[in-house]
């Protein structure tokens, strides 16, 4: 039995079990010991099950261990099966749809008899939702939304979810015995924000066929497409798609290069090849006589092409080639060049640790200061601040930073919603006392797309506003941005001095690398911050460099890969009504 199929089922208990009201613990409980069961590889869990190192996996659990030896012994689990009977499969569908809960769910279940997103989008076309109590005709509205997002969004998985499924799936080809080299191509090694299926390029020792057709017929395949050549596109039980492309070793720097990506960037290398002699034929380099050019390394493809490496990350179409032509390419900004981050959350509000626990993880990362930046006190959905807590708050940092004596500063942050009319939440003694200010829009989402702008642009002028979070208020995957006229707010930020926001968390990765490069290019100074309500949540930052990356962004475009010092100045200046030197517009 697999890990994944294992871990698929795991999943499944946990959605049934979520639609039938168990405890959170519990549902938790499967839905970790799926993640650790997958993060298992290519491991023979029935070995791991008899010798007892199963049940020592850290999260994995006796409830855990009781399905994966159902599974392993009987090839089915009878809790999933049980779980079945009862609760029709065609909800966990619907439990997916964006804006409908599962109290709601529950009521349209029950109410109405409905088990499908067919069955829902008619109830929500015809009027039956609107006529449920306390529901109504923007609630069915909603819906509607809901299911049409998930629709679109069908397949797709988060770029760190698909980067670790990548990882596993490099590493079980790395491991057959004729592979001699394999990596990872495609979205994911250009660090799409969300990702459709996973490329891998494998360099073997003999025919190509032979390794695609082993994977093929692999534990956890549900199909195949392109059987017995060596290209195929595997679809596993849990929906994950594997594209293997399969080369001769000497063929590997041109499949590489061509399954990362995208087409539009190889078809403007392929004309760079074209103007030098060079022709792609397949997964080789010929010239003009025919004759094969020697290619082992993707670099190759570019110094033939006349070019110099391009980064995987800016492999999008859109000027990367030219740069390289120019000779001016951006100089990346680099994970090992930020210097802190600058907003994180503690139990002041809603995060999941104490400050002196965020600063230790921050430590450990290598980081100089740390932003503390919990929510103000209009946040009640994220029990913010009072004034009085803001208070008790400032001594417990105050006493950390005397502890710390310089080695690492906690800076006295706070994330400040931004009213309805565009005021900043607390008056302005409080928020003078903070070393800078994060502005954030949480509610009224629904506003036009004048008056969501107009709101923004009032709390852009307001000098103690040092950083606009998440600009946009999007959730990938489940919910889309508010209307808003980014390019005006992108301009008014970059005119007053006020950083925006490159939010790191994967669920929200706003503003997009897309908005970030508009950004860099209208002279906007940028703040990867890791939203982080956890010690874990910090680890976002390495995502958020990505994304950086993506954007075009050096170092001298990010907040944070600036001192403590700097970053204090820069709030400063801000307040003083004076723009922070390094904010004119990309050459």
């Amino acid at each position: 039995m697999d890990s994944r199929t294992v871990a698929h089922t795991l999943s499944r208990i946990a959605a049934f079990l979520e639609l039938n009201g168990e405890s959170r613990f519990r549902i938790r409980a499967y839905e970790s010991a799926a993640r650790a069961i997958r993060s298992l590889g290519a491991a023979d869990l029935g070995d791991m099950l008899r010798s007892g190192e199963l049940a020592k996996v850290p999260g994995v659990g006796p409830a855990t261990v009781a399905v994966v030896r159902d599974l392993v012994e009987t090839g089915e689990s009878s809790m999933l099966e049980r779980l079945r009977e009862s609760t029709p499969e065609g909800l966990l569908e619907l439990l997916r749809v964006p804006g409908l809960g599962l109290s709601r769910l529950r009521t349209i279940h029950e109410a109405l008899g409905i088990e499908s997103l067919q069955e829902l989008a008619a109830a929500a076309q015809d009027g039956r939702l609107a006529s449920l109590p306390r529901f109504g005709p923007r609630t069915a509205e909603k819906i509607l939304k809901g299911i049409e997002f998930l629709r679109d969004s069908h397949g797709l998985m988060l770029y760190p979810h698909a980067r670790a499924e990548a990882e596993l799936l490099v590493r079980a080809v790395r491991e057959h015995p004729d592979v001699i080299v394999a990596e990872v191509a495609g979205a994911v090694r250009r660090c799409a924000e969300v990702v459709g299926s996973i490329a891998v390029v494998a360099g073997c020792r003999g025919p190509g066929e032979a390794v695609a057709a082993a994977f093929s017929q692999g534990p956890g395949v549900s199909s195949v497409d392109g059987i017995g050549v060596a290209s195929v596109r595997i679809t596993y039980v849990d929906g994950t798609i594997l594209e293997l492309h399969c080369a001769a070793e000497h063929e590997f720097g041109v499949a590489l290069w061509k399954a990362t990506g995208s087409v539009e960037h190889v078809a403007q290398v392929e004309r760079q090849l074209s103007r030098e002699g060079l022709q792609v034929v397949g997964h080789r380099l010929r010239d003009a006589t025919g004759a094969e050019v020697p290619v082992p390394h993707e670099t190759d493809v570019y110094r033939c092409a006349g070019l110099p490496f391009v980064e995987p990350e800016l492999r999008e179409g859109m000027g990367e080639v030219e740069a390289g032509l120019s000779g001016s390419p951006p100089r990346l900004i680099r994970y090992e060049e930020i210097r802190g981050n600058l907003h994180s959350h503690s139990r002041y509000s809603d995060g999941a640790a104490s400050i002196e626990e965020m600063v230790e993880a921050a430590r450990a990362r290598g980081w100089s200061y740390l932003g503390i930046t919990d929510h103000s006190q209009a946040a009640f959905y994220a029990q913010g601040m009072k004034p009085d807590l803001v208070v008790r708050q400032y001594e417990e940092i105050d006493e950390l930073n005397a502890r710390l004596d310089g080695e690492f500063v906690v800076l006295k942050g706070i994330e400040a919603d931004i009213l309805a009319d565009g005021r900043v939440d607390y008056d302005s003694a409080i928020l003078d006392s903070f070393d800078f200010v994060i502005a954030s829009v949480h509610s009224r989402f629904s506003m036009g797309e004048a008056q969501m702008t107009e709101r923004v642009l009032r709390a852009l002028d307001d000098p103690h506003v040092t950083i606009l979070a998440h600009p946009t208020g999007r959730l990938l995957l489940n919910r889309e941005p508010y209307a808003i006229n980014l390019a005006a707010v992108i301009e008014k930020a970059a005119e007053v001095g006020v950083a925006l926001e490159l939010n790191a968390d994967p669920h929200r990765l706003d503003l997009s690398w897309k908005h970030c490069r508009e950004a860099r290019e209208q002279g906007a100074i940028m703040a990867i911050g890791t939203d982080a309500h956890s010690t874990r949540g910090l680890d976002h930052m390495r995502t958020g460099v990505r994304m950086a990356r993506k954007a075009w962004l050096e170092t001298s475009d990010v907040l944070n890969a600036r001192t403590a010092q700097e970053v204090l100045e820069f709030a400063r200046r801000r307040r003083a009504g004076r723009t922070f030197p390094g904010t004119q517009p990309a050459s």
